[in-house]
């Protein structure tokens, strides 16, 4: 990474702010609200989020993710990290350890005298000493660049923006309501032009934190085999875990909001270079993998195991990977009908509500029948029945032809070694580790209150267990397998929602019917 981080990051908040700035000022024009109001207010909002946030961060990760900032840590992990600090003028960072098989890391506080570094339990077990030293200096490498400080910085403009939005959406004042409208059309544009600078932004110092790591350890292909043993994503948060820990998304070793899986795609062996070869291959030749990191915190796995290479000979290492497999046919076909299929629902259903202000029955009666159709297709390319595969998560793995639309129905069998979102006590979801690596499980229920239930008072039984299951394997953008049963020590748990969406089916049919005699 040639350009200057410092100069990237001041550009970028530079704008963001001037984003901010004429949404500001024009709220304060049309409303006759003095500007220095405006500038206060702001002002306010960024001092009161910076000052409190890691405080809140620390009471979420102590009380919900079990987190012990007492733990002991091995030798060698406090002598790097010490060296790191002396280097760098700085205070030895907390660190805190969640008690969990499944491996994650990543870093939160205001600066680099308050930094957290958050590790897992699977952090230890799953790497060697290089490769956990690796990994801390990434997590090291943002503390030591202020990206806790940039990233809350920058978070605040989509904030205020949507707020903006919000107010000017629901102003009741008859004599603004026009002016309203329009800013808060201004508003809600500018939030969602913000939401993507600021990914930008965090996959940008993501490949400097690599580099930091990099550079402080000498070993890039430590970090590059740590990454393809953690590998392809860590967990997805529960919608609730992702608002209380907004900010911890951006400063892990992986995209926290993106991510559904673990992957060891080469039987922990790292030299197993074809395996990983294979593991790539949908990042780098699937369509829909660019279009989810756009929505990603981080940068592709493959992109980054590339650009990790490239400093390898400067560290007289040979490249850890060159992705050199021919790409056997265009998947640009597939990608456009599966773009179609996802959104059929939402676009007939406007049609539906078009037709019935202002045509006939019969009209209505028509598109209800093509979301009848179109609802079929859309279920039975995310579920169906047939044809499960008996597999392991390496073959899955190299399936190209996969998203979150198309699914491939698979029976896996391994042992549970985490929570999805390792160590949250509301976390349902499940980590399967198999002989050849660890992929993300998705436990679903139709109803979010028996999620939870069963991920308060049940998850911990499944820990540790062998546990065999039938689901569908899916990425977005990273491997998962959403569950439709599973069988534990003779007894079978099964998930509704492929039951429900039938149900759901079969109303929608009838009222089709039903239409057509109207």
């Amino acid at each position: 990474m040639k350009k200057s981080l410092l100069g990237i990051s001041t550009l970028t908040l530079v704008g963001l702010y001037c984003l901010l700035s004429v949404i500001v000022l024009t709220v304060c024009i049309l409303v006759n609200i003095p500007i220095v109001y405006g500038l206060i207010t702001s002002i306010i909002i960024i001092v009161i989020q910076f000052l409190i946030s890691p405080f809140i961060t620390d009471i979420i990760i102590r009380h919900f993710y079990k987190s012990d900032f007492n733990a002991e840590i091995p030798a060698y992990l406090t002598d790097f990290i010490k060296s790191v600090c002396e280097k760098e003028n700085m205070k030895f960072p907390k660190i805190g350890i969640i008690d969990d098989g499944g491996p994650n890391a990543f870093t939160y506080g205001r600066r680099k005298n308050d930094a957290r570094i958050v590790l897992t339990r699977g952090i230890f077990e799953l790497l060697n000493q290089d490769e956990v030293c690796a990994v801390v200096a990434h997590e090291l490498g943002h503390v030591v660049h202020y990206d806790m400080l940039f990233m809350t910085f920058a978070q605040l403009v989509p904030q205020v923006l949507y707020l903006i939005y919000e107010l000017c959406k629901n102003s009741s004042d008859d004599d603004s309501k026009s002016k309203a409208a329009y800013i808060s059309i201004i508003a809600y544009v500018l939030y969602i032009i913000s939401q993507y600078i600021i990914l930008w932004l965090s996959r940008t110092r993501e490949y400097y934190a690599d580099e930091y790591s990099i550079q402080t350890t000498k070993k890039p292909n430590s970090l590059a085999s740590a990454l393809v043993k953690i590998g392809f994503g860590l967990n997805t948060q529960s919608e609730d875990s992702k608002r209380s820990t907004k900010n911890l998304g951006a400063l892990g070793i992986f995209d926290s909001k993106t991510s559904k899986s673990l992957i060891v795609s080469t039987n922990n062996n790292v030299d197993d270079k074809e395996s990983i070869k294979n593991a790539m291959k949908w990042e780098m030749w699937n369509p829909w993998a660019f279009i989810y990191q756009l929505e990603s915190t981080h940068p592709l796995i493959s992109k980054r195991l590339i650009n990790i290479s490239s400093y390898s000979k400067e560290y007289n290492e040979e490249p850890y990977i060159a992705f050199d497999l021919e790409k056997p046919e265009s998947y640009a076909d597939d990608f456009i009908i599966e773009l179609l299929i996802k959104y059929i629902p939402v676009l007939l259903l406007i049609l539906v509500f078009i037709a019935y202000c202002g045509f006939e029955s019969n009209i209505l009666g028509a598109l209800l029948g093509l979301i009848w159709v179109g609802s079929l297709v859309v279920r039975f390319k995310r579920r169906h029945k047939n044809n499960y595969v008996k597999t392991n998560i390496r073959n899955l793995l190299g399936e190209v032809k996969v998203s979150d639309v198309t699914s491939i129905p698979c029976e896996l069998e391994g042992s549970v070694v985490g929570k999805g979102d390792p160590g949250y006590i509301f976390s349902e979801d499940f980590i399967l580790k198999d002989e050849t690596g660890i992929i993300f499980l998705d436990y679903n229920q139709p109803l979010f209150i028996l999620n939870k239930i069963f991920a308060i008072f049940k998850s911990h039984k499944y820990i540790d267990k062998t546990i065999k299951i039938k689901g569908w394997y899916r990425r977005s953008p990273v491997p998962y397998v959403e569950i439709y049963t599973m069988e534990i020590d003779g007894k079978t748990k099964k998930v509704y929602t492929y039951g429900v969406s039938i149900a759901l089916y079969i109303i929608l049919s009838i009222l089709f019917i039903l239409s057509m005699f109207l």
